[in-house]
């Protein structure tokens, strides 16, 4: 994903000149595309996340549309004050974006589970928050921020994921949820992030009947495509890595609850949250096996 992310922000920076991107001393063999291509427009800022966030924050003031770019939890808990006082608050043109979602970096160990930040960031006032599930998502992403006035968090995943979806160039609207297949049955199952190739790929080896949906805003999610799933699925099944408090179930079911609040809706669709418990994992292991151990796994039972 953070390939097809630097080589739409490549692209997107041909025709739009107020694009402006800061790293943290990483990013090699990613970020040098836009660095050599737009060197007036770049800046490596050393390990200091909070001193980016202060800058990321005064370039926006000057009209630049700027991304914030760094690895797991370094762009957003590190330097969580700074974006909230002078990011945030103004809605500043800022796009944060962390690179390593979940367990992406799971052998490091703790500090760099990015487990929380979904729902830290979606606290903070004016945040849009998305988390593509695959270079598709990625690149079309990518085109909305670079033409959004406004905060904004974008959640990748590490490196290698494979092509999802392939309906072609057309656009996600701010909120979409994106359909990779329907079906009639009371079943659908949400994801979001690169765990949702893992959902594909169990769906289709157990034959399962369900519709699958990948949820690429989290904050804000599109409440006349939420009454149209509830209408239809009574059974929901949420795949999220991520800890169970405040994470993407916890958006649907907060907006749910809206909806049912409102009568937009007549039914509270039953809803089996595969989170994160609450709970710190003390092991150092790669993202499958980190996935496997927090009970982020799929079962045939689920879809009954």
């Amino acid at each position: 994903m953070r390939t097809a992310f630097i080589k739409q922000l490549v692209e997107e920076a041909r025709t739009n000149d107020k694009i402006f991107l800061i790293v943290g001393d990483l990013g090699y063999n990613v970020v040098e595309p836009f660095a050599q291509a737009y060197p007036q427009r770049f800046l490596n800022a050393g390990i200091s996340e909070q001193n980016m966030a202060g800058m990321a924050a005064g370039l926006a003031m000057s009209g630049y549309n700027v991304y914030l770019y760094s690895i797991g939890n370094f762009p957003t808990l590190r330097c969580l004050e700074q974006t909230r006082n002078d990011i945030t608050y103004y809605n500043g043109s800022v796009k944060i974006v962390s690179v390593g979602a979940g367990f992406a970096y799971g052998s490091q160990g703790m500090s760099h589970h990015a487990t929380e930040d979904i729902g830290v960031m979606r606290a903070l006032p004016n945040m849009v928050v998305c988390s593509p599930s695959d270079p598709s998502e990625t690149r079309k992403i990518t085109h909305l921020s670079a033409n959004y006035s406004g905060s904004m968090y974008i959640r990748l995943g590490k490196a290698g994921e494979k092509e999802i979806f392939t309906d072609g160039p057309c656009t996600l609207k701010l909120g979409d949820l994106h359909c990779y297949q329907e079906s009639n049955a009371p079943c659908v199952l949400l994801t979001t992030g690169s765990i949702t190739a893992a959902a594909v790929d169990w769906v289709k080896e157990h034959h399962v009947d369900t519709a699958l949906y990948s949820v690429p805003f989290i904050k804000p999610i599109d409440g006349e495509q939420l009454c149209q799933l509830a209408h239809k699925h009574s059974n929901w099944i949420v795949l999220d890595e991520h800890q169970k408090s405040c994470g993407v179930a916890s958006a649907l079911i907060e907006q749910l609850s809206d909806l049912y609040q409102e009568g937009a809706i007549e039914a509270f669709p039953k809803i089996r949250r595969l989170e994160v418990n609450d709970e710190y994992i003390h092991v150092a292991g790669d993202q499958a096996y980190l996935r496997q151990i927090t009970g982020l796994q799929l079962s045939e039972a689920y879809f009954k």
